[in-house]
């Protein structure tokens, strides 16, 4: 329904649950139907000037239907390599491959001449989960291979950042949908959840992590920011002085991870071909 309004030329705002609810709980009548939650969506939008705009589909949308349809892959190749490994100890108990052994395509080999000693039931399974392993694996590799072409033609800016690799792009590309929805960097820090909420507790200030916004970009986020941890010199000394005023190592990593929301966020518009927009006051 949105991309038919949309090519029939309607403006459309994306309206999140919990602005309805406040219109929901003031209303003359209780209750949740058609009618009263399109009211509360109407008030909502009403009340609130800054929405995110919907748009038609573009190459966000592409990079984000791929990077869903290979992580599905990878967690189903789990699922299997789970009951290969069953299937292992049983035909074998002292045989256990290594623990990443299983998700690279020249381990199938020696593994398929290993199985060819042993027959029954359990060692035809195991050869068949053997083969679908190496047909996801292809199927991954072919989707990597795809993925990074991708994204290193839509976001350069955004894979030069340290320890940002092309599937974690992937992901911040398709999670973010568009940078221009978003009016400030500090706009996107609350959606991708680094923007921390202030609290006071014993006459101390502290901030709080964020549980709303978008955990899968601030799991993007949180892989970057444990790579530059361990070796991105800027990145290492910020920690350091952060611990070194009070911050425990887990609010240290929080700095980090804001700053780099405004690095991320910083890239994305560079990268952005749509013209960029004006500063809200």
């Amino acid at each position: 329904m949105e991309r038919d309004l949309l090519t029939a030329g309607e403006s459309i705002v994306r309206v999140p649950p919990k602005l309805m609810a406040a219109s929901r709980n003031t209303a003359r009548t209780y209750g949740k139907s058609d009618p009263i939650d399109a009211l509360a969506v109407a008030r909502a939008a009403l009340r609130e000037p800054d929405l995110p705009v919907a748009r038609l589909d573009g190459p966000d949308r592409e990079v984000r239907l791929l990077v869903d349809h290979r992580e599905s892959l990878v967690a189903e190749r789990t699922r299997i390599i789970c009951r290969l490994r069953w299937h292992f100890h049983e035909l074998d108990p002292s045989w256990e491959p290594n623990a990443r052994a299983l998700d690279r395509s020249s381990a199938y080999d020696t593994i398929e001449v290993r199985l060819a000693d042993h027959h029954g039931v359990v060692a035809r399974l195991a050869r068949t989960l053997v083969g679908r392993c190496r047909d996801l694996t292809l199927e991954i590799d072919q989707l990597t291979t795809e993925i990074t072409e991708l994204v290193e033609r839509l976001a350069p800016s955004l894979i030069a950042i340290p320890g940002c690799g092309a599937l974690t792009a992937a992901k911040i590309l398709g999670e973010t949908a568009g940078v221009d929805r978003f009016r400030s960097k500090d706009a996107y820090a609350r959606h991708s959840c680094t923007a921390p909420l202030p609290v006071r507790s014993s006459n101390k200030a502290r901030h709080r992590l964020s549980r709303t916004g978008n955990r899968q970009l601030n799991a993007a986020l949180h892989r970057i920011a444990m790579t530059q941890a361990r070796w991105h010199p800027p990145a290492t000394a910020m920690m350091a002085r952060c611990k070194d005023s009070g911050d425990s190592g887990r609010e240290a990593l929080r700095v980090l991870k804001r700053r780099l929301s405004d690095v991320v966020s910083a890239a994305l518009r560079a990268d952005d071909p749509t013209p960029a927009k004006p500063a809200a006051a």
